[in-house]
């Protein structure tokens, strides 16, 4: 993240949008607790969620959770990979430190 107090508010301001709908709280949420953080390299059923997994809990269409998974991702928050035909998510572990770190601010 960048040292200009401009840009951090910029990048903050983005991470809260895209984190400002239920649904897609939800879902860091869920990865944020399933997965373990720094596990980027590594996409397996103890460090990612896959999609489909996402939307039966959520008990939202796969066109909606695809939507808010492309949300998430814009902005940074969430790393995917496809495997197949099954989607993998986690939480880019950096997101949880720039959030430490406006919270601490």
């Amino acid at each position: 993240m960048s040292n200009n107090p401009t840009e951090k508010l910029d990048r903050y301001a983005e991470i809260f949008k895209a984190l400002s709908n239920p649904h897609r709280l939800t879902i860091f949420r869920r990865l944020t607790t399933c997965c373990a953080p720094g596990t980027v390299s590594l996409v397996d059923p103890e460090s990612s969620a896959y999609v489909g997994d996402l939307g039966r809990e959520l008990d939202i269409v796969p066109s909606t959770v695809s939507h808010h998974i492309k949300e998430l991702r814009r902005a940074g928050i969430i790393r995917t990979r496809r495997e197949g035909q099954k989607i993998a998510c986690w939480v880019d572990p950096e997101i949880l430190n720039e959030l430490k770190d406006f919270f601490t601010y």
